[in-house]
This record gives structure tokens, sequence and C-alpha cells, in this order.
């Protein structure tokens, strides 16, 4: 019998997606302020999305916290727009999972999306390439060795 984490009853599944999809659809209210909004597939994607990051780096995470996490720490960049919006979402979604298992988990979420934000609207100037390859990099080395978090040495 194959049995997979998380998955239970398709209407069950399907309840515990909406549910996270109404609580993204909800944040609209704050980031239409800076002219970004998802649509009901967009978010959807982005629960799914997180499912997957989750799955390709071997996490268990209950809650569906992070995504607005991610949107609230994220909405008023100002590298974001509206044609990028949802698909820099999902970037910052799986580098955040990545980045996770490389810190060894020895931070907390909302440090890990603070220091991505600093990065991503700072150095990065709002490359997700820069972000996931050098800077947040630095940081899980210097994380792991227990060296100052922006060492740069």
């Amino acid at each position: 019998m194959d049995f997979e984490l998380g998955k239970f009853s398709p209407a069950f599944d399907e309840m515990i997606e909406q549910q996270a999809v109404n609580e993204i659809m909800e944040l609209n209210d704050d980031s239409s302020l800076f002219g970004l909004s998802l649509t009901a597939p967009e978010a959807r994607s982005l629960v799914r999305q997180r499912a997957l990051s989750l799955k390709n780096n071997g996490r268990i995470e209950f809650g569906s916290g992070l995504i607005e996490k991610i949107i609230l720490a994220f909405y008023d960049s100002p590298y974001l727009s509206r044609d990028d919006y949802a698909e820099t979402l999902h970037g910052l979604i799986e580098i955040f999972y990545y980045y996770k298992n490389e810190t060894l988990d020895q931070i907390n979420d909302d440090e890990l999306i603070s220091f991505m934000k600093d990065a991503f609207d700072g150095i990065c100037q709002g490359s997700l390439q820069l972000l996931a390859s050098r800077e947040m990099e630095r940081f899980a080395e210097n994380i792991r060795f227990g060296r100052e978090r922006d060492f740069q040495g």
C-alpha cells in the first residue's frame, strides 16, 4: 500500500488547498496598495509550489503560513511588478525551503525571510538568481560555520 504523507482523501486535500488559497487571496487587500494582486489560479499555483518545494527538499510542514509570510514581507519591494509578482513568489518559496535546509534549521522562518528580503531589495536589486546563487549561499555558509551572518570573508 502506497502512503504519501499529506495525502488523505481527495476531498480533504481539496478543502485544505482551498483554505490556503482563500488565505492568500485575502492578502490582496494589502498588496493591491502596491499594484500587486494574485488571481485564484495564481494563489492555487503557489500552494502547489509550496507542496512541491517541501517534497523536493524532504521537509514536512503543517499550516500554510509560509506563503503569507513571504507575501507580507515582499509585496512592498520596488523590484516587483504585476507582470512578475506570482513568478517571483514561486521562486522565493523555492529559495526559502532550499536554504531552510542549507542553514540546518538554525534560524527561524522570520529571520530567513528577513535576510532574503534585505538581500533581494538591496544588493541583488530584485534578481532571484543573485539571491539564490550568491547571497543565500554565503548566508547559509556563514550559518553553518558559525560566522556572523553578514560575514563576507
